[in-house]
């Protein structure tokens, strides 16, 4: 058999009033977060019991629920009474003047300006404040200073390797006008294609041996006057 229709009115025994309320206010917390979640509503839900407790649920935040419905509230009561549009203009702009000059004066005080007025933690929460902006603009400048030593160092090697096959054409050039040269003129310049041949190889594998050349920026150093000048004979 079915459960019985209960009448709606209120419970006369204290205890069986304890325990509907017990029941009830569970299941109706449970419907409240199961609305939020399945319909993505943004749902408050405040209750009192009979002797004062306050049981309250909010998919977000009780404030800003409260804020939220407030507002609403007050939109609606202008649409009803347009005369009153007015003075709710009134606030918006007064709300929105301390809103500037509360960021006006965060931002003087973020420069080291008006700090007379303000306390040992205030000061501390400035000074962390800055601490942490200080942190990420440096974090972000030797990202930055990475990226372009990586982007260098890639063109770096890319020079690298298009000298080293410009290299190797010269030489492949030397060859072959050496080669001609021995066709119209005869053998006795084969001595001088190997001899040509030869110091392209060596400028080329010193080049290959050292790479490319780092360039750094060094101290000057001071010269004495009593240095003897020295002099280089060109052979």
């Amino acid at each position: 058999m079915g459960r019985g229709k209960i009448v709606i009115r209120r419970i006369d025994n204290s205890t069986s009033r304890q325990v509907t309320f017990s029941k009830r206010r569970s299941g109706l917390l449970k419907k409240a977060r199961e609305l939020s979640i399945l319909c993505d509503a943004e749902v408050g839900l405040i209750v009192f019991s009979s002797t004062g407790r306050l049981y309250d649920y909010s998919s977000t935040s009780m404030k800003s629920v409260i804020e939220r419905y407030n507002k609403q509230k007050e939109e609606q009561y202008l649409l009803l009474n347009p005369t009153s549009e007015i003075k709710f203009w009134q606030r918006e702009v007064a709300s929105l003047r301390k809103q500037l000059q509360y960021l006006e004066e965060s931002h003087r005080q973020l420069l080291g300006e008006e700090l007379s007025g303000l306390s040992i933690k205030d000061l501390q929460n400035l000074e962390n404040q800055l601490e942490m902006s200080l942190k990420g603009i440096r974090m972000k400048k030797e990202q930055i200073m990475t990226d372009e030593i990586k982007e260098l160092n890639r063109k770096r090697s890319l020079i690298h390797q298009e000298n080293i096959e410009l290299y190797k054409k010269v030489d492949l050039v030397c060859q072959e006008n050496a080669e001609l040269k021995r066709k119209v003129y005869g053998p006795e310049i084969i001595d001088e294609a190997r001899r040509v041949s030869h110091i392209s190889n060596e400028i080329n594998n010193e080049y290959e041996l050292h790479g490319p050349i780092n360039l750094q920026l060094s101290q000057p150093q001071t010269t004495k006057n009593n240095t003897p000048t020295i002099m280089m004979k060109l052979g």
